[in-house]
């Protein structure tokens, strides 16, 4: 998309007076100001086609500012806040607020074996006697895997949309845990997708459903939900990865993990409800989702019922990412309820480092690299196959003066040079660069997550 006179790219800053009531021990101020790096950043990643569109939401208890940069598809139409995205994963703390509420409700307990609102025909596996429960599903602390065994989509462009309900209860049935329930935390997409369903079915309803009556329409998110609506679709961003439209993702069995689409406008009133700025009755569940209950990986992050909570110089910041084929998303708040952040991006590419840093400065940008230009037939020379690891490859190829590498079982990525042998791409935070010795190409770099991985020049 860079240099696509078709591309409208802008930079709108709305201020939105604070709506609802204000808790009494927060008092009303000036609304929240966008600060400069923020929106240079954030026009840096877009003119340099690492994202397509960004929209933030910046809440405190003075009002609301929204900031908006980028497009929303190929015609050129502008993100706003009433922009449609996939919120993926965001939706577990929505599935955490739905069970906090309906144990408020009576309706379920924490310690729930999960059997119990399972057909009989479903074994639930255990370990040593102890059977999984609601709280170990809301906590990622199960034992049950990330994604099931038995997903194998015939479409990978939407890997979950014929994932059945019968293939659910029979991952379930067969599966051996691996460690002890309760006892570790380890990030699981199906086990979320079975706690919406779960719920659901205590519920007598569908999650969709269940989402729309007890969430959307009590907090007045009229733009949240999963089917789209005309209007919704008529609002939907395109998704993409790096610049290449993509399609959207459908998930119908394991909605509770990341089926929810939704704008930056209705989550703010999320985070609004969330910080007790929005007067709700979900409060009191929302506040109960918000308590640390395990680690999560470290000493200063922790899970609550769904939410993660980061603890930092003394605060905690309770937040939640998401991401589907060509979307990324971030929702935080500061637990003292003084500052909380929206941010949406048709793009594959994360902007979670932008939520982090406006809710705690001290938490920096993602350097945004800028692409230099070098002769043609210097990047011809790069073409040709690099070995990672056995079967494992890079095809790098060059095309009217530009540089792409395709590694074994991905697609391929156009990479930007920074320098005439150091490269980097904007669809993942990973660079390239090639060896020359005795001016010969021996090698490239793969620079990837604080790792330097070579592969060498296949002859």
């Amino acid at each position: 998309m860079q240099g696509d006179a078709r591309v409208i790219k802008r930079i709108l800053v709305v201020v939105a007076a604070a709506v609802g009531l204000v808790a009494p021990s927060l008092a009303y101020g000036q609304a929240p100001t966008i600060p400069d790096e923020v929106r240079q950043s954030v026009q840096a990643r877009v003119d340099h086609a690492y994202n397509t569109g960004i929209v933030i939401g910046l809440v405190t208890p003075g009002g609301t500012t929204y900031s908006v940069y980028g497009s929303r598809d190929s015609t050129g139409a502008p993100v706003d806040e009433h922009t449609v995205f996939e919120i993926g994963s965001i939706t577990k703390a929505f599935t955490g607020i739905l069970l906090a509420d309906m144990v408020r409700r009576g309706e379920v307990a924490l310690d729930d074996p999960i059997h119990k609102y399972l057909p009989p025909t479903v074994t639930v596996p255990m370990r040593d006697g102890r059977p999984i429960t609601m709280v170990d599903l809301a906590t990622h602390t199960s034992g049950l895997p990330r994604l099931p065994t038995n997903l194998t989509p015939s479409d990978p462009a939407n890997p979950y949309a014929d994932y059945t309900v019968e293939q659910l209860y029979a991952f379930l049935s067969g599966h051996t845990l691996r460690r002890d329930v309760g006892a570790e935390y380890e990030y699981s997409n199906y086990g979320f997708g079975l706690l919406g369903h779960v719920l659901a079915l205590r519920a007598g309803t569908t999650y969709e459903a269940l989402i729309a009556a007890r969430m959307a329409n009590t907090l007045g998110m009229t733009s949240t939900g999963i089917a789209l609506t005309p209007d919704m679709r008529a609002r939907l961003a395109q998704g993409h990865v790096g610049t290449t439209a993509v399609s959207q993702w459908d998930i119908p069995t394991l909605a509770g993990a990341g089926a929810l689409r939704s704008t930056a406008g209705d989550m703010v009133r999320f985070v609004r409800a969330n910080m007790g700025l929005l007067t709700t009755p979900l409060l009191p569940a929302m506040e109960a989702s918000h308590e640390p209950r395990h680690r999560a990986g470290s000493d200063a992050m922790q899970i609550g019922l769904g939410w993660h909570i980061l603890t930092r110089d003394g605060r905690q910041i309770v937040w939640h990412n998401g991401g589907t084929g060509g979307y990324r998303s971030f929702v935080g708040f500061r637990r003292d309820g003084s500052r909380g952040v929206v941010v949406l991006t048709n793009s594959n590419r994360s902007a979670d480092d932008i939520g982090y840093h406006l809710l705690d400065p001290g938490l920096p940008l993602e350097e945004v690299r800028v692409a230099v230009a070098v002769d043609p037939g210097v990047l011809a020379e790069y073409s040709g196959r690099y070995q990672l690891a056995p079967g494992v490859v890079f095809d790098v190829t060059a095309e009217d003066g530009r540089l792409f590498a395709q590694l074994t079982g991905q697609p391929r990525f156009e990479v930007y040079p920074s320098s005439s042998t150091e490269f980097f791409y904007t669809v993942v935070d990973a660079q390239l660069s090639f060896v020359v010795e005795q001016g010969k190409i021996v090698a490239l770099t793969l620079h990837q997550n604080g790792r330097d991985m070579r592969a060498a020049w296949i002859p």
